[in-house]
């Protein structure tokens, strides 16, 4: 009897859910504050790191450009950290070199685990904070010749689902999450890259998506927004369906196949 009544009420919860999500799709979002607030930024030199710790200076934040031997001891708890920081080396797989698999994976996740276990425990203290983790589309979807790279980004989702989960396990509902998943941005690491369904992003574009999915306290921010419905389609359409729209996305850029440099 207790089941049938659980099961009830998950639909209830399930109907509630899709209710409020349909609401809030013409009810803008409030922004919060960062004013004040320290925000740490690592992979600041350059491209999405660089323009958001511009959208963050315009809020008045106070910003924090990351060397992880100086941090607390110079600026206190940090509130915000965006962990930024990225590598990717468009190859097959057999022409990666080891040590750039293992700079992929130290980049795009390990350092994440190492600076949130720094960073973390003062935010579970005082129950405030915001953890932000860059991944990309390729956290979600495969793409040929970037197998470290998409798999480091899944790696990076599940970190932030995983990490989201527990916080709320924990009662620490005041830590807020979000995670960023662009398409190609054009920063230079992928060069020439091409698509004809995606747009290819400038980081100026990724940067006030990301501030304003903060401020807004949004778990998953999807640039452009829309990638969110292929990726649910993707899981209903049969593997022929999947091939056809990857030939007709037809996905190109600049990468080592077979030691050479091709357009992939």
């Amino acid at each position: 009897m207790n089941l049938i009544l659980e099961f009830l009420l998950l639909v209830g919860v399930i109907i509630y859910s899709y209710l409020e999500s349909l609401v809030k799709l013409f009810i803008p979002r409030r922004r919060k504050s960062v004013t004040g607030q320290t925000v740490l930024i690592t992979g600041a030199g350059h491209g999405i790191g660089r323009l958001t710790a511009y959208e963050f200076a315009k809020q008045k934040s106070r910003l924090v450009l990351w060397d992880i031997n100086k941090v607390k001891r110079e600026v206190g708890d940090v509130e915000i950290v965006v962990n930024n920081a990225g590598a990717i080396y468009p190859a097959d797989l057999l022409s990666a070199k080891d040590e750039e698999i293992t700079k992929t994976f130290e980049v795009n996740i390990l350092g994440h685990f190492w600076i949130i276990k720094a960073l973390l425990p003062s935010m579970l203290r005082r129950n405030s904070g915001h953890i932000v983790t860059v991944a990309s589309v390729c956290g979600h979807g495969v793409i040929p010749y970037l197998i470290p790279y998409c798999s480091s980004k899944f790696a990076a989702v599940g970190f932030h689902r995983a990490l989201t989960a527990e916080l709320d396990t924990l009662g620490k509902t005041g830590i807020k999450t979000s995670c960023l998943c662009p398409v190609f941005v054009n920063t230079g690491f992928t060069k020439n890259p091409s698509t004809r369904l995606w747009p290819v992003l400038e980081p100026e574009e990724v940067a006030r998506s990301l501030i304003n999915g903060i401020l807004t306290n949004k778990k998953m921010i999807f640039v452009p927004s829309y990638i969110n419905i292929s990726l649910i389609l993707e899981k209903f359409l049969p593997e022929r369906a999947l091939k056809a729209i990857s030939r007709i996305q037809n996905i190109q850029f600049e990468a080592i196949v077979g030691h050479k440099t091709k357009m992939k």
